[in-house]
């Protein structure tokens, strides 16, 4: 019979036998579970921002844990954002659009004070909120904005609605006086868990397709949405990573969204790594998914786009990240919005260029060959048709859900004897 020994250290209990060291459990850390990337207002709500209102905005976790954080930006703000009143609670959409579970709501405060200022260009994080936090599922945050705000920090393609009303109704269960509904996040760039975990987080540096555009609104069907849940399943020991949303629709890697006219499609993908990547909890791999709008609306070549991805993975291996890259997946629309070029043959030819040059480097750390997932196999340079939203472009729920299926775990789970940086 094998010797149990067990040894009481504080609160914890470590249990050895003769065959086996003492392990002690995980420690808690702080890990990302959902997170936005945010622009510069555009036009409309963004750019007359709030006085005396309270949004409500819900947010879709990956992993869960025993406590929470939020993390508010102003970055791209004019002059001093100030949150009077900010709540995290539990969604209740069956009881009526907009509401919470009551008694679920819980005071976020910020050094033991429930309002703050946060200068233009500056960001917050609130002190821990003791509540459950569900994964995979939505948490809904309401922030209450006293003072005029000026034009907003936010994210213009949240696939949720928000919900937005006169005066703090932070606590309120109901969602009565919440009548105005926006698809848009403002301010609310994180939310982090406390848990036991020991995958830390992972960022996903993308675009339309990743930011969710064409899914199903309010339903979280996000590839990575989807790839979230999936690892929620199987990672061993249900041990999993926090999947981190950075996608902003028309982002490239190359030029800005402000040089088409449109700040809300970001900074290009090198500028945004700092912020959306490296000011990310507990980030460890980065999914970098960008490169087919270089394609078809900057209409680059193969050798600029590749020499992009190339500055990224430097960038990711100086910060002692692991980066992950993904195929440019097939694009065939006929039909051009003004300033954007149709599909042809030669541009096509510069995506195959650069996915040629993806699937053979060694620059970066693993491949998601989203590519050979979604091309129809009867005619490779478009969408299968079962997987198109009807833009040739994005794929639809169905096939972000294929996106998220194909993707090898053991390129996102840390090896057994690897620690979290």
């Amino acid at each position: 019979m094998a010797l149990v020994t067990i040894v009481a250290v504080g609160s914890t209990l470590l249990v050895a036998t003769a065959n086996s060291q003492a392990v002690a459990p995980e420690p808690e850390r702080w890990t990302g579970s959902w997170s936005a990337a945010l622009t510069a207002a555009g036009s409309g709500k963004s750019k007359d921002g709030f006085a005396d209102q309270t949004i409500r905005m819900f947010v879709h976790t990956s992993v869960g844990g025993t406590a929470a954080r939020i993390r508010l930006s102003n970055r791209f703000g004019t002059q001093p954002l100030t949150i009077g009143h900010a709540t995290l609670a539990l969604p209740w959409p069956e009881a009526g659009p907009g509401d919470i579970k009551p008694g679920s709501a819980v005071d976020a405060t910020f050094s033991g004070q429930r309002s703050i200022t946060i200068p233009a260009g500056g960001s917050a994080v609130s002190d821990p909120v003791h509540m459950e936090v569900p994964a995979s599922q939505d948490v809904a945050v309401s922030l209450y904005v006293p003072v005029a705000s000026g034009p907003a920090t936010w994210h213009v393609y949240a696939r949720e609605t928000s919900f937005i009303g006169q005066g703090d109704h932070a606590n309120d269960a109901s969602g009565a006086k919440l009548p105005e509904t926006r698809n848009n996040w403002y301010y609310v760039t994180g939310l982090d868990v406390l848990n036991r975990s020991g995958q830390g987080s992972i960022v996903v540096l993308g675009d339309s397709i990743t930011d969710g555009f064409k899914s199903t609104v309010n339903a979280d069907h996000r590839w990575t949405d989807y790839l979230g849940w999936r690892l929620n399943q199987e990672a061993p020991g249900g041990k999993a990573p926090g999947i981190l949303n950075a996608g902003l629709a028309g982002n490239r890697l190359t030029l800005n969204g402000i040089d088409a006219g449109f700040n809300e499609l970001g900074m290009n993908g090198s500028a945004r790594f700092h912020f959306d990547v490296l000011g990310q909890t507990g980030v460890r791999t980065v999914i970098l998914a960008l490169g087919i709008n270089d394609v078809w609306l900057s209409q680059d070549n193969a050798d600029n786009i590749i020499a992009r991805l190339q500055a990224m993975a430097r960038l990711a291996h100086q910060s002692d990240l692991k980066i992950v890259v993904c195929t440019l997946s097939p694009w065939n629309a006929f039909e051009s919005a003004p300033g954007v070029v149709a599909y042809t043959p030669t541009l096509d030819s510069v995506r195959l260029t650069v996915n040629s040059y993806i699937r053979t480097t060694t620059d970066f750390d693993g491949v998601i060959d989203f590519d050979a997932v979604l091309r129809n196999p009867a005619d490779p340079s478009k969408l299968r048709p079962e997987w198109d939203s009807g833009d040739h472009i994005h794929p639809n729920d169905k096939g972000n859900e294929a996106m998220a299926a194909a993707i090898p775990l053991d390129l996102l789970l840390l090896d057994e004897d690897e620690d979290l940086r």
